[in-house]
C-alpha cells in the first residue's frame, strides 16, 4: 500500500520575504539610532549572500539527506503519525535533539567546519541569522537526526518542525531587544541568551545551545546568563578576516584537510584534527575553549565561580 504523507507548506520559503523585510527595518533603525545595534555594510551583505547560498545548496543536496532518513524510516520502532499532537511532540523532541546536535557542532571539528560560518560575523544583527553554511549536508550532519526517525518521527514531519525551529531563531539574532519578561527568559531562548552563545568572551564560550527552549541548557549545565556589566565581543576566537562568501563557506573545511594531511603525524593525530574539538593541535600550540577559560581564570582569579567560569574548570 502506498504511504500517504501530508503536504506540509514550505515555511522557510514563505518566511524569506519577511526575513528581508525585518533586516531592512532593523538596519534602518540601527542607522538612525532608533534601535540599538551595529551594522557594517560588507558584513551584512556577506551574511545575506551566505543565506542565499544556503538555500541553493540545501535545495541541491536535499535529496542526499532525505534519501538517507527515508532509508532509516524503514527500521522505525514507532510511527507518530502526522496529527496535531504528533506535530507538537515532534517540535519538542526535535528541539531536544537540536540542542545535542548544536552541542556536537561546537565540540566536533568536522561539524564545526560548517557551523563556524554562522559564528563568523563580528556583528550581531538579523543578517547574522541568515549567515548559514553551504556544506552542512556534506559533513553528514543530517545523520544525527536518525534517532528521532527511528523512534517514529517521519522525515517529512522532522523537516517541518525543523523549519519552525529555524524561523523561531531568526528574531533572537539582535541587539535591539534587551531582555524579555523573566518567565519567558526562564523557558525560551531569547536575544539575551543567544547573544551569549555568539560571544567570544571566555565566560560565554560553549554556552546556550538551545534552539527554542532554553530549559535544555538549564538542565544540562550549559546555561550562562548575559551579564550587564560585561560587554560582548562577537565572532570566533580566530576571525576569518574576509567578507568573501566562498572563503567564509569553506575556509575551515580546507584548514581541516590541511591539518589532517600534514607530514609527520600519526593516524591518531590525523583523526583528532578532524573529530576532536576545535582548537586541538598535536603539539599543543593552539587553544580550545576550555584552555581559554582556564587562562582567563589564571589572569582573573577573582572571577572563578562566576557565571560561565565554574570551579570545575580547574579540574580539567
Amino acid at each position: 500500500m502506498t504511504e500517504v504523507w501530508p503536504d506540509y507548506p514550505p515555511l522557510l520559503l514563505f518566511a524569506a520575504p519577511f526575513f528581508v523585510l525585518f533586516v531592512a527595518l532593523e538596519w534602518w533603525g540601527v542607522s538612525t539610532k532608533v534601535l540599538r545595534g551595529r551594522y557594517e555594510k560588507r558584513d551584512g551583505f556577506a551574511s545575506m549572500s551566505m543565506g542565499v547560498g544556503n538555500l541553493i545548496s540545501d535545495a541541491l543536496l536535499a535529496l542526499l539527506s532525505l534519501t538517507f532518513l527515508m532509508w532509516v524510516w524503514k527500521f522505525r520502532l514507532l510511527d507518530w503519525g502526522f496529527g496535531i499532537w504528533a506535530v507538537l511532540g515532534a517540535l519538542i523532541a526535535q528541539d531536544f535533539l537540536y540542542y545535542w546536535k548544536h552541542y556536537a557542532a561546537h565540540k566536533i571539528r568536522w561539524f564545526w567546519s560548517a557551523h563556524v560560518v554562522h559564528h563568523s560575523s563580528e556583528h550581531y544583527n538579523l543578517t547574522t541569522a541568515l549567515r548559514q553554511p553551504w556544506n552542512s549536508p556534506l559533513t553528514g550532519f543530517f545523520i544525527l537526526s536518525s534517532p528521532l526517525v527511528l523512534l517514529g518521527v517521519h522525515p517529512y514531519l522532522l523537516g517541518f518542525v525543523g523549519s519552525i525551529n529555524l524561523i523561531y531563531q531568526f528574531w533572537i539574532h539582535t541587539e535591539a531587544i534587551d531582555k524579555m519578561p523573566k518567565w519567558f527568559e526562564a523557558i525560551f531562548n531569547t536575544p539575551s541568551h543567544h547573544r551569549v552563545h555568539h560571544a567570544t568572551n571566555p565566560r560565554y564560550l560553549d554556552a546556550n545551545f538551545a534552539g527554542i527552549f532554553i530549559v535544555w541548557d538549564r538542565i544540562f549545565g550549559t546555561f550562562v546568563p548575559e551579564l550587564d556589566a560585561e560587554d560582548i565581543t562577537y565572532g570566533i576566537v580566530k576571525p576569518v578576516g574576509t567578507f568573501n562568501p566562498v572563503k567564509i563557506a569553506f575556509i575551515e573545511m580546507v584548514n581541516i584537510f590541511r591539518d589532517a594531511f600534514a607530514r609527520g603525524l600519526t593516524i591518531r593525530e590525523r583523526f583528532r584534527y578532524v573529530f576532536a574539538p576545535p582548537g586541538y593541535s598535536h603539539d599543543g600550540s593552539r587553544t580550545g575553549s576550555v584552555d581559554i577559560k582556564q587562562q582567563y581564570i589564571k589572569n582573573h582569579p577573582d572571577q572563578l565561580g562566576t557565571p560561565g567560569l565554574p570551579k570545575s574548570l580547574l579540574e580539567k
